[in-house]
């Protein structure tokens, strides 16, 4: 595993300050939308558009792609924008999130944008389409892989475990399943709600290959997809320890931003301290 450069550090930290900026103007526009949990998501999806995802905007259905499950699908503006910057469509589009009749819908939708693998936002259901996307590849003898991020509040849901459990029975090495944990979901903090005890360790239980990161650090994101990519005998779980809201200082690890746009005086304080 080759080692991770500080310029390749420090690009991508510039490109996740700009998708951050643009979520917080998209959701601003739209008055509607889940600013904590795209904010919290920006590094990993970051990373992934513009470092690890084998992909090409010009030809979003190439057989060979790796697939990419945005299944907490609230979080989709984070993946717009970086959809936008790598050049699937005009980022001045992405001021038409949530619009009527625009492809920018508040969760994925499959068949609207070119480069949305699933719709998505009924919690709970991404890693079970991974698997069989995953299993696909297998079949075909194909190279590309598949992964998905979840959230911690999400993996409430039962039917996370039934897949996590049956992707490691089939020993899925190309499947890789990222899981935000910014401790937040819609009603408060998940510890409060549901709480998910050592969510690694539940992982491991699983019979997953797991990694704990920081969610925010580009180098032990890159490093994890890297440590990923040398396991082949099983699936991969990245437990990414995250900030809701991160970048803006009144919504970080604040329950009240889960489902909330800013305000426009709210849209330019955010907008400065991301400058």
């Amino acid at each position: 595993m080759s080692a991770v450069s500080t310029t390749d550090v420090a690009q991508l930290q510039q490109y996740a300050r700009e998708i951050r900026r643009d979520v917080i103007r998209m959701i601003g526009a739209a008055a509607s939308g889940h600013p904590g949990g795209s904010l919290s998501a920006t590094d990993m999806v970051t990373a992934l558009y513009f470092s690890e995802l084998h992909h090409d905007a010009k030809h979003p259905d190439d057989p060979n792609r790796d697939r990419f499950i945005l299944s907490k699908g609230h979080a989709v503006p984070a993946q717009y924008a970086a959809m936008a910057h790598t050049g699937y469509f005009d980022r001045a589009r992405l001021m038409t999130l949530r619009q009527f009749g625009s492809p920018l819908q508040g969760h994925p939708e499959r068949g609207r944008m070119p480069g949305i693998e699933a719709s998505t936002g009924s919690l709970g259901q991404g890693i079970s389409i991974g698997l069989g996307m995953a299993m696909a590849a297998r079949m075909d003898g194909a190279s590309w892989r598949t992964y998905v991020l979840i959230g911690d509040g999400e993996a409430n849901e039962g039917q996370v475990w039934e897949a996590a459990m049956s992707a490691a029975h089939f020993g899925l090495g190309n499947l890789v399943v990222m899981m935000d944990c910014n401790g937040i979901q819609l009603d408060g903090f998940v510890k409060d709600i549901l709480d998910m005890g050592d969510v690694a360790a539940k992982w491991r239980s699983f019979g997953w290959n797991t990694l704990e990161i920081d969610g925010h650090d580009m180098g032990q994101i890159l490093n994890a997809f890297a440590k990923a990519r040398a396991v082949t005998d099983r699936p991969t779980a990245i437990v990414a320890h995250t900030v809701k809201g991160k970048g803006v200082s009144f919504m970080e690890n604040n329950p009240g931003f889960h489902g909330v746009a800013p305000t426009p005086e709210e849209v330019d304080r955010a907008l400065a301290e991301l400058a």
